[in-house]
């Protein structure tokens, strides 16, 4: 494949179901993580665990909108659509992975990771997590997957004040 030929992406739009402000990416066949290894460095919203991350978002429990794009190779960032993007590196042991909902809810099946089982980056981009308007919420989140060797995690941008409070709790 010529370099010059956009990356081929699978999108999944979902409405996710919130508690405890996280949502859990889990690959087939693991268990929850437990996390406790801080990145390094930090990168706030995200902490992962072979087969398993631990995405936070902005609000304590609701509905959010999420939308999640499994790419064989580096899609870009959204740099201008988003206030705070990571990226990390994940694990995924049997290629297969699911969104799933805190405490047992949804489970949402992804498409199949690309290269199978292997080494992925994770980038999340997270938008409106400092707004409080429960009526019409202005928060989404947008998570990018691809094969890639692992490498240190990175905060590309940090513009809330919720993503720094996260920062921070590490």
């Amino acid at each position: 494949m010529s370099t010059d030929e956009a990356p081929v992406v699978q999108v999944k739009q979902l409405d996710v179901g919130v508690d405890y402000s996280q949502v859990h990416l889990m690959d087939k066949g693991c268990s929850l993580g437990e996390f406790r290894d801080v990145p390094s460095p930090p990168v706030g919203i995200i902490r992962v665990d072979t087969g398993s991350a631990l995405l936070i978002v902005g609000p304590q429990w609701a509905t959010v909108e999420f939308t999640v794009a499994v790419a064989d190779r580096d899609p870009g960032a959204d740099l201008d659509g988003y206030e705070d993007i990571v990226e990390i590196s994940y694990e995924s042991p049997s290629g297969q992975i699911s969104l799933e909902e805190w405490g047992g809810g949804t489970t949402h099946t992804l498409p199949p990771l690309p290269a199978g089982p292997g080494t992925y980056r994770l980038r999340y981009h997270v938008r409106g997590m400092d707004e409080e308007n429960w009526v019409e919420p202005g928060d989404h989140y947008f998570l990018q997957i691809w094969p890639e060797p692992p490498r240190d995690p990175v905060v590309l941008k940090s513009t809330s004040s919720s993503f720094q409070y996260w920062l921070n709790s590490e």
